[in-house]
């Protein structure tokens, strides 16, 4: 079993990364793309959100996402909330699976912890409920949800994979964050300094960049 890690892919806009797994033969449904939040499989644009899946249904393996700020909120919480590897998911479609917030899967005897959402920064230029959703940002129920599963597993998984990342790895990036962004990346620097964990892989900011054992990521495409 293999487990891939990338950044976003806003539909087809940033998905040619994944072209390198179109014809692999070595693959199949017991593998994983693990993709870390904007990836318009419920997107804004239905036309997009067709060719997006349509690509995503040809990858020679199992689809898991985190949402990002730039997804269909609406549509994609309409979805009936299932169970999977230990955790909550929405089953968008077979083999095409959203990691819920504040949940802990384990895959091939390795734990992942996942957290999506993030503030979008250019949402003064988007429609409110179309274009733009509250839900982009966690509720008050995800941040207590998630410390009630991380407690329950003492603080301790391998993989932390999420939208956004924590406060002092963004700022060592040297970018500035909206007030509004403050609530979430503070909770994760807390759960960065209060959990054992290996790896920590997140998006949204359109670089590759690694400091220490925290992962931005956009263009690259990771094995675990």
């Amino acid at each position: 079993m293999s487990i891939f890690v990338c950044g976003d892919i806003h539909s087809t806009f940033d998905i040619d990364k994944l072209d390198q797994f179109r014809n692999r033969t070595d693959l199949n449904e017991n593998d994983y793309l693990i993709i870390c939040g904007d990836t318009g499989i419920c997107g804004i644009s239905t036309v997009e959100e067709a060719k997006t899946r349509e690509y995503l249904r040809k990858l020679p393996m199992t689809i898991l996402f985190v949402d990002g700020n730039h997804e269909n909120f609406k549509k994609l919480n309409s979805y009936p909330v299932d169970e999977w590897h230990g955790g909550k998911v929405h089953i968008i479609e077979p083999g095409i699976i959203h990691l819920m917030r504040g949940q802990i899967y384990r895959i091939d005897e390795k734990s992942f912890f996942t957290f999506g959402g993030a503030y979008s920064d250019d949402r003064m230029w988007r429609v409110p409920g179309k274009t733009w959703f509250e839900e982009e940002l966690p509720s008050k129920e995800e941040y207590a949800e998630a410390r009630r599963v991380l407690e329950k597993h003492n603080y301790k998984v391998d993989y932390i994979i999420t939208h956004t990342g924590p406060h002092n790895i963004i700022t060592g990036m040297n970018i500035d964050c909206h007030d509004a962004a403050l609530e979430q990346i503070d909770f994760f620097q807390q759960i960065a300094e209060m959990t054992d964990f290996k790896e920590w892989y997140f998006g949204h900011f359109h670089k590759d960049v690694d400091i220490e054992n925290f992962h931005c990521r956009i263009d690259e495409v990771t094995m675990l």
